[in-house]
């Protein structure tokens, strides 16, 4: 017998060639490029580029979250680190915080997600919800909008 994962080959992905996608509706100057999406554990791998002393929303993980600090230095306001080039941050699942970029230098982080990422109002109420799909969907309104033929993320073949 076969399986399914018997097919399941090692992928390479040009990062450089996808593109840089708005955060919209949350942030004109926030950009993310999705670079794999896996629909079976609901698991994200985007870029994220934040600009010097930007925020984002607070916001609380359903799963765990791995961040590798590309450039530029950034914190939580929950905490009194600060995570820069070459630092590795990992968050526990059902973890709430608040990402601010320091004020020197734009942000780039690697950002390896595993299930929905709630945005929370200043009464930790759940506002908005991300994960996999929406993540796909703005991708694909994205290319779409701007033509740019996507690449299927979703794959377990290269782009």
């Amino acid at each position: 017998m076969t399986f399914f994962a018997d097919s399941v080959g090692t992928a390479l992905v040009d990062v450089d060639a996808l593109p840089w996608i708005p955060f919209t509706p949350y942030s004109d100057e926030v950009f993310l490029k999705l670079i794999k999406i896996n629909p079976i554990n609901g698991e994200w791998t985007t870029l994220l580029k934040l600009p010097a002393g930007m925020a984002l929303p607070k916001h609380h993980h359903a799963g765990t979250v791995h961040v590798y600090t590309v450039a530029g230095r950034w914190r939580y306001l929950e905490h009194d680190w600060v995570a820069g080039p070459g630092s590795m941050v990992f968050e526990t699942a059902a973890s709430s915080h608040t990402p601010v970029a320091l004020p020197e230098a734009d942000v780039i982080a690697l950002n390896i997600i595993i299930g929905d990422w709630n945005l929370l109002d200043e009464n930790d109420n759940i506002i908005a919800v991300e994960n996999w799909r929406t993540m796909l969907k703005r991708y694909a309104d994205y290319c779409a909008a701007t033509g740019i033929e996507p690449v299927d993320v979703t794959s377990q073949a290269g782009n």
